[in-house]
C-alpha cells in the first residue's frame, strides 16, 4: 500500500474511510496532521433520517477530526512523503500548510483509523476552554452531561487493519426532562 496525494476529499469521504487531510507547520520545527473519518455513532447501522436527507447540508454527516502534532522528518518517513521545504507548502490564515488529501493512510503497511474516547475527566486546555471543549446538543446549545458531568469527546489516531466500530468510548447522556406549563396545556386543550 502506497500513500499517494489527492486520491479523496472529506467531501466525498465515505463511512469506514479516513483522510490525511493536511498538515500544519508549528513551533518548534513539529507538524500538526488533520485526519478526518466519518464515525457510525450508533452502531447499528446507517441512519434512515441522514439517508433521506443528504441532499440537505443540516442533515450531512460530517467526519470526525483528529490533529496528530509529528517531527517532519518522523511523518516523512513513516508515510513516505515529503514534509521537507521540498513540498508545495503555502501561506494561509493559519500558517505554512500542505494539502495532502490521503485516502486510508497506511503506516507500515497498516491503515490509520480514527477512533473517539469520550470522558468526564477534561484535558486542562478542555477545563480552560469549556465553552467549546464540552458536548453539546448542536452548535450553541446545552450541554450535554453524564451522571451530571460534561463530557468531553476526545480522538485519537490509531493503527487497525480492522475496523474501529467496538474501539469507540461513547458516554450515556443524562435524561432531558422538558416541562411544560400547566397554563399552556390549558390552552392547547381548548383550541382542539
Amino acid at each position: 500500500m502506497e500513500n499517494s496525494f489527492n486520491t479523496g476529499t472529506v467531501e466525498t469521504l465515505k463511512k469506514g474511510e479516513t483522510l490525511l487531510v493536511n498538515a500544519r507547520k508549528v513551533k518548534g520545527g513539529k507538524l500538526h496532521l488533520e485526519f478526518a473519518e466519518i464515525i457510525n455513532f450508533n452502531n447499528k447501522g446507517e441512519n434512515v433520517l441522514s439517508i433521506l436527507n443528504k441532499s440537505d447540508d443540516r442533515f450531512s454527516s460530517n467526519a470526525r477530526r483528529a490533529w496528530i502534532t509529528a517531527e517532519q522528518s518522523d511523518a516523512t518517513e513513516s508515510f513516505g512523503v515529503s514534509f521537507g521545504d521540498d513540498a508545495d507548502w503555502y501561506a494561509a490564515e493559519r500558517g505554512e500548510m500542505l494539502e495532502l488529501n490521503i485516502l486510508n493512510p497506511v503506516i507500515n503497511e497498516t491503515r490509520c483509523r480514527l477512533v473517539i474516547n469520550e470522558t468526564v475527566e477534561p484535558t486542562e486546555w478542555q477545563t480552560e476552554n469549556l465553552e467549546t471543549a464540552a458536548k453539546r446538543k448542536g452548535k450553541g446549545g446545552d450541554f450535554i452531561t453524564h451522571n451530571g458531568d460534561y463530557i468531553f469527546s476526545n480522538t485519537d489516531i490509531i493503527l487497525s487493519s480492522r475496523g474501529t466500530d467496538n474501539m469507540h468510548v461513547f458516554l450515556e447522556a443524562d435524561s432531558t426532562v422538558v416541562k411544560r406549563d400547566v397554563s399552556e396545556r390549558v390552552s392547547i386543550g381548548s383550541m382542539i
